[in-house]
């Protein structure tokens, strides 16, 4: 069974006639307005204001002669005004029974028309056919006050979700409309749907990325800000990627389109967040199942009441009819319906504009219970690259000593631990000379002779002792006890001082283990790096659960067993040995930066590269499911309290003059249910990032 992603109500696929497909994904509609809300939101929007305009002054003209004024062709008038709102305003209330009809199911049109066209239709015979019921009164302000609430509440609600999709309209409006296409000298005009992988384009400042691509000539400032939630600009020069819908902020760049079309990331993006906001949680089964059954429990129990007062409890064909009404209009489950899937909206576009990607309602569902964290490493919790971490000078010489003859023998290595070394000195000021002879160690590191003719060693223990050379064991021993590769730096056969790399930490990994430790979650990094390394990092971090050396298989293998332990588990990762570990998990969470394996596999997608975003994610999962408990609680309430009391609960205490009122109220409650779901799941938008 689908669920209509408008109303929310059960479709039968196989019998259902009315279906849609939009990005290659098939959705099916209880009724032709739910239908036509879902492909032109903006012009039945229109129509229903249209509506509105309609039914509301006929309304208070029919009002005003029931409990106003009263003259000998009352009746007449009220009957001509009230079937124009009957069956103008209300035509698509009739639309949807039919709709209803063609699929063998019912829907919530059903029970407004029913409920509305009784009371229109006793009045109708009360006027034109006096004798039938003598002692009648009519009920067209009934039947027009119902129609026009509902209306209304319906008008309200679609206002208030096409504030909720703010998020998706904002990303679908990213999407740059043209491209500038370079051709040999010339530069034309063409539309984003024409540009194919591989054509060359011109971005000129101030412009918008046309699509994903990689810069082949100019430097420039790039705003990403609007994809990825990173605030301020990136340079980007040749070779660098670029993400299409981003801003080209201070000079020309040139650019070859690498993804076109459904492939881009910003495509993806929307995919994601529109599929998460129209996906099902496990908690909404419970709702789906009721409300399959709801709309014939609802007619039968109307019919049941309205019968059993008038031949039982005597009240008279009048009020039976208003009994009836009153229990199908107050019973329409449009609040159950719009519960989940409102909140889901909300929270999917609100974590869209965090840089978090959520791709299913279930893995918010999910993020909510954990309460184990296993991380990766490399690339997770660190930059995943080597960075300069300290400089050791001793025998007369300075830091930037070491530095500049490190760089001058590592200046034509490939190695990232030159690469390394090279970024640091350039960073420093430092200036490294080519050498005039360059000579490399395989395993152990560099000998050089630079332009004064002086001999450059850099390297490890081996490399120091085939030389001859004493090293510096005490501060070597300490460095390396902290988990960092040191090397030696030498000059004509003497140890002149010590550099030391590591996989520095991410700028914010300190705080997410922090937030998640006070928060009391488990936490254990698990990584394929050796003990030493394991544990410095660990130590850094305040993790007390560490496993090293793990092969993906052993990832799996400690998710699975801390899952039989109780734990629902997330787990955080970048690489493609990751992959498995996510999949297992309760919920993965890939890091952006990762691979594109990795993305597939988690069910969380970080852009930033952020590992506090996972520490987001998982809070927005609880807000988002705190919202969808208290949308279905109010629901369920609200049905559970109010259907009772339409069926005639109140009549022994009030006698059945409170039916003047209580299907007008019925209307407005059942309208005010719906607004009320819809506006306490757009309070997500609010949720602030802890």
């Amino acid at each position: 069974m689908a669920t209509d992603p408008v109303c929310g109500m059960y479709v039968d696929e196989k019998s259902s006639t009315l279906a849609t497909e939009r990005e290659g994904r098939k959705y099916y509609f209880c009724s032709t307005n739910c239908k036509l809300q879902f492909e032109r939101p903006e012009k039945e929007l229109r129509n229903l204001r249209i509506a509105l305009m309609v039914s509301w002054p006929l309304t208070i003209v029919v009002a005003t002669l029931t409990y106003v004024l009263h003259f000998g062709f009352g009746n007449y008038t009220m009957l001509v005004l009230a079937s124009i709102v009957q069956f103008y305003a209300g035509q698509r209330f009739y639309a949807g029974i039919l709709d209803a009809i063609k699929n063998r199911s019912a829907n919530m049109d059903t029970l407004i028309a029913i409920g509305t066209s009784a009371a229109w239709a006793y009045s109708t015979v009360v006027t034109l056919l006096p004798s039938i019921f003598p002692a009648g009164g009519v009920y067209f302000d009934t039947s027009t006050i119902i129609i026009s609430l509902i209306l209304t509440g319906t008008y309200m609600q679609r206002l208030a979700e096409s504030r909720a999709s703010t998020a998706v309209s904002a990303l679908i409006a990213l999407q740059p409309k043209i491209a500038h296409k370079i051709d040999g000298n010339k530069i034309t005009d063409t539309l984003i749907e024409r540009i194919k992988e591989g054509d060359l384009l011109l971005v000129k400042p101030g412009e918008k990325i046309p699509t994903d691509s990689v810069v082949v000539g100019g430097e420039s400032s790039v705003d990403e800000s609007m994809i990825t939630g990173e605030s301020m600009p990136l340079t980007k020069r040749a070779g660098d990627k670029v993400i299409g819908g981003t801003i080209n902020a201070t000079s020309s760049l040139r650019i070859k389109a690498a993804k076109v079309g459904e492939d881009t990331a910003l495509a993806q993006i929307i995919k994601i967040v529109q599929d998460a906001a129209s996906s099902k949680v496990p908690i909404q089964k419970l709702a789906d199942r009721i409300a399959s059954y709801f709309v014939p429990i609802v007619v039968l129990v109307g019919i049941v009441a309205s019968l059993a007062w008038y031949f039982i409890g005597g009240v008279g064909a009048n009020v039976s009819i208003l009994i009836f009404v009153s229990v199908l209009i107050i019973a329409c489950p449009c609040a159950l319906g719009i519960a989940t899937p409102a909140a889901l909206l909300v929270s999917s576009g609100r974590a869209a504009k965090q840089g978090i990607l959520v791709k299913s309602g279930e893995s918010l569902q999910k993020a909510s219970r954990v309460n184990a964290l296993v991380l990766d490493k490399t690339g997770t919790l660190t930059k995943g690259k080597p960075e300069v971490t300290d400089i050791i000078a001793v025998a007369g010489h300075n830091e930037r000593d070491i530095l500049r003859f490190a760089a001058t023998a590592e200046i034509n290595s490939e190695h990232v631990i030159g690469k390394a070394i090279l970024a640091k000195a350039s960073k420093s000021g430092v200036r490294a000379n080519f050498p005039k002879k360059f000579t490399y160690k395989q395993g152990s590191g560099i000998t050089a002779i630079d332009k004064n003719g002086t001999k450059i060693t850099i390297g490890n223990r081996d490399l120091f002792s085939k030389e001859g050379m004493a090293v510096l064991e005490k501060q070597l021993n300490k460095l390396e006890s902290d988990g960092k590769t040191t090397l030696i730096v030498g000059i004509d056969n003497k140890a002149i001082g010590l550099i030391a790399l590591a996989d520095v930490l991410k700028e914010d990994s300190k705080k997410a283990i922090s937030s998640f430790k006070n928060a009391g979650y488990d936490i254990w990094l698990i990584t394929g790096d050796n003990e030493r390394v394991a544990n410095a990092i660990a130590k850094q971090l305040g993790i007390g659960n560490v496993v090293s050396r793990a092969k993906p298989k052993d990832k799996m293998d400690k998710i699975a067993q801390l899952q039989k332990g109780g734990k629902v588990v997330a787990m955080v990762g970048d690489g493609i040995n990751d992959a498995p570990a996510l999949t297992k998990a309760d919920v993965g969470i890939a890091i952006g930066a990762g691979t594109d394996v990795v993305l597939q596999a988690g069910s969380i997608v970080l852009i930033k590269n952020s590992i506090y975003d996972a520490f987001i994610a998982i809070q927005l999962g609880k807000r988002t499911m705190g919202k969808i408990r208290q949308n279905l609680f109010w629901a369920f309430a609200y049905n559970i309290v109010l259907i009772p009391v339409a069926a005639g609960v109140l009549i022994p205490f009030f006698t059945v003059s409170v039916y003047s009122f209580l299907p007008v109220l019925a209307a407005f409650a059942m309208a005010f249910s719906s607004v009320t779901v819809v506006s306490n799941s757009l309070l997500l938008a609010r949720f602030k990032v802890p």
